[in-house]
């Protein structure tokens, strides 16, 4: 996982804990419960064993995950943030030149995506072709569908 995730202090914390709860909660508890499995007979034909050890495998794999996402996570801080071009954390107000619909978005790495609550991924289609753009601009995603254009009206923190 070479890529960047920008995330903000707050999330990054939150990756931290949760980071922590695995190993030092989630991890023994899987131990445990194979432990108990191995302790009831032979590991052939004990279903109970193989669950233990699937969620065990799936728990390494999740903790793996979190650890290269920490390892390449970037804190962007609000305070430092230009809003003469859409970036990473800015509000941007766009409105869909075909539709003449208008929302806005803040754009956020992709932990902290949420589409209902105005957050879109600045890996997304949307988010890609609005990163750099300044207010004026018509920004071209490309989307399944074909290619739409934003006019960008507004970048707001």
């Amino acid at each position: 996982m070479s890529e960047v995730l920008y995330v903000t202090q707050e999330t990054f914390e939150k990756m931290k804990e949760e980071l922590h709860r695995m190993k030092t909660v989630d991890r023994p508890a899987a131990s445990r419960a194979i432990a108990e499995a191995r302790e009831k007979g032979d590991l052939r034909e004990n279903a109970e064993y193989d669950a233990a050890k699937e969620a065990q495998g799936m728990l390494e794999a999740r903790i793996k995950l979190l650890e290269g996402q920490i390892a390449t996570a970037k804190i962007v801080d609000t305070s430092t943030i230009d809003t003469s071009r859409v970036a990473i954390l800015t509000k941007v107000t766009i409105t869909n030149v075909s539709t003449k619909k208008t929302v806005t978005y803040q754009i956020v790495g992709e932990k902290e995506a949420d589409l209902k609550a105005g957050k879109i991924s600045a890996s997304s289609p949307i988010g890609k072709g609005l990163i750099g753009k300044q207010v004026g601009e018509i920004a071209e995603v490309h989307a399944p569908n074909g290619v739409l254009k934003f006019s960008v009206d507004n970048i707001t923190i």
